[in-house]
């Protein structure tokens, strides 16, 4: 059995785990890669292996970093299954179709730039057809529920919390006459957040390839992250202001509404218009109404009761259609923008940031990690110069980052995560996390007696 670390290594995107077992080829996840745009092309375009080799793909849940490349490695001539919680099925297949969509016009944005500057036009890295042809290979599977994704590999998703229908994957392995347990994290979600299940810790596992993204940081609060938050949109509205938020479409959208919401009612913040400016969110919502059974028991008591906040809101509008976005910038009263990507980078987003960010009475808050390289890694680190679509902006709104919303765990869960197979595993390998993260988490394992931990580099092989 052998493992190379095609994605999310010495990064926090682009996940892409390959597993070589019995003569077979087994892919975990197959995320977008986000940094500067023409690397992230680049990377993107092309495989270091032939997706026809691959013989069946696990997918962990359906943020794009872990499954937005699935269009273009179908494009490249994959035809196995692609196996995935039936939460995530229904996400993915919106949100792969939304990523094909941004990608389309996104490009067709830039190449009437180009063409006026005599440059050649350059294509789309896929295509919402694309897109289509990806989510019809999914094949839906329950929670803790076996399958066989390739011969000699028992599979099995179990819950973790990090956004619905995410879930660690445990792989029960035959070869050769070896039995191996091998336990893969996904994204590690958090204890109590709202609309989710908990996170389960990991079964006992030879071992484990785990996420390291907050290894180097606890945690605040929630309560003390909301409270900070509704401080950032308080005195933003009190002036009259407008609040943008880059956010992903599927999981922070939500909180964050939720959140609005009961602030607003509690009289802890003004009453101001609410826009998520998404239609991704609006159907993401419909697919959280339509898989109720894994929500947590408070979720589905509000749901019971027609009183779920992030659904029901009478502060709150989906925007569905351009013309709509676009008239929100022609606005000049208080409000709050909710807009996709969370890392700025595509979408709508950039139009609202591009409208709004030379304007001081108006603040951008960023709520989650932001990649390097990236938009939203640019303006959380405060640079004054900025490019949007190529175009230079001097930024002058109050740029606000607000920790400890992160769907991700935290340092201290991180250590528990990964403790807990401390008497099984042989060999621990960190991955969608940077080199100080992974360090710091290392030296912690190292505290407790662990000290097979690996940090792979991008394209490292390893025997199992």
């Amino acid at each position: 059995m052998e493992i190379h670390f095609h994605g999310a290594a010495h990064t926090v995107t682009g996940s892409q785990h390959l597993l070589e077992i019995n003569g077979r080829r087994l892919l975990l996840e197959c995320g977008l890669y986000q940094g500067r745009r023409e690397e992230s092309y680049a990377r993107n375009l092309n495989f270091v292996y032939d997706p026809r080799s691959v013989d069946a793909v696990i997918l962990s849940h359906a943020h794009i970093d872990h499954s937005g490349n699935l269009p273009n490695f179908v494009k490249k001539g994959y035809e196995g299954p692609i196996y995935a919680t039936y939460p995530t099925v229904d996400l993915g297949t919106i949100m792969l179709a939304d990523s094909g969509r941004i990608h389309e016009s996104d490009v067709e944005y830039v190449n009437r730039r180009r063409a006026a500057h005599g440059e050649p036009p350059v294509d789309p890295l896929y295509t919402e057809a694309d897109a289509q042809r990806a989510s019809n290979l999914f094949h839906g599977v329950g929670y803790n529920q076996p399958f066989e994704p390739i011969p000699g590999v028992i599979a099995k998703f179990v819950e973790a919390g990090h956004i619905l229908g995410s879930a660690a994957i445990s792989l029960e392995v035959e070869e050769k006459g070896r039995k191996i347990r091998f336990w893969f994290s996904g994204d590690i979600g958090r204890f109590g957040l709202p609309l989710l299940r908990d996170p389960v810790m990991p079964e006992p596992a030879d071992y484990l390839l785990m996420e390291c993204t907050y290894g180097d940081r606890r945690h605040n609060n929630p309560a003390a992250a909301f409270e900070e938050f509704r401080n950032v949109v308080k005195r933003t509205l009190e002036r009259s202001g407008k609040v943008i938020i880059p956010a992903f479409a599927v999981g922070r959208t939500q909180e964050l509404v939720y959140h609005l919401n009961t602030m607003m009612y509690n009289g802890d913040l003004p009453q101001a218009p609410v826009f998520v400016d998404s239609p991704l969110a609006v159907n993401a919502s419909e697919i959280f109404m339509r898989h109720r059974e894994v929500f947590d028991a408070e979720t589905r008591r509000f749901i019971e009761e027609a009183r779920h906040p992030a659904l029901n809101f009478k502060m709150l509008t989906y925007i569905h259609s351009v013309e709509e976005s676009k008239a929100l910038n022609k606005r000049t009263d208080p409000m709050i923008i909710i807009s996709a990507s969370g890392m700025a980078e595509t979408g709508r987003i950039l139009h609202h940031l591009r409208n709004n960010i030379e304007n001081p009475r108006n603040t951008v808050c960023i709520v989650s990690w932001q990649a390097p390289y990236t938009l939203g890694r640019r303006i959380a680190n405060r640079e004054k110069h900025i490019k949007i679509f190529g175009e230079p902006y001097t930024v002058k709104a109050e740029v606000a980052t607000i920790g400890g919303l992160s769907g991700h765990a935290g340092q201290d869960l991180l250590v528990k995560y990964g403790t807990t197979v401390k008497e099984t595993a042989k060999k621990i390998f960190l991955v969608h996390g940077e080199e100080k993260a992974a360090e710091t988490l290392t030296s912690l394992f190292a505290t407790h007696g662990m000290k097979s931990v690996y940090y792979p580099d991008l394209h490292d092989s390893a025997e199992l």
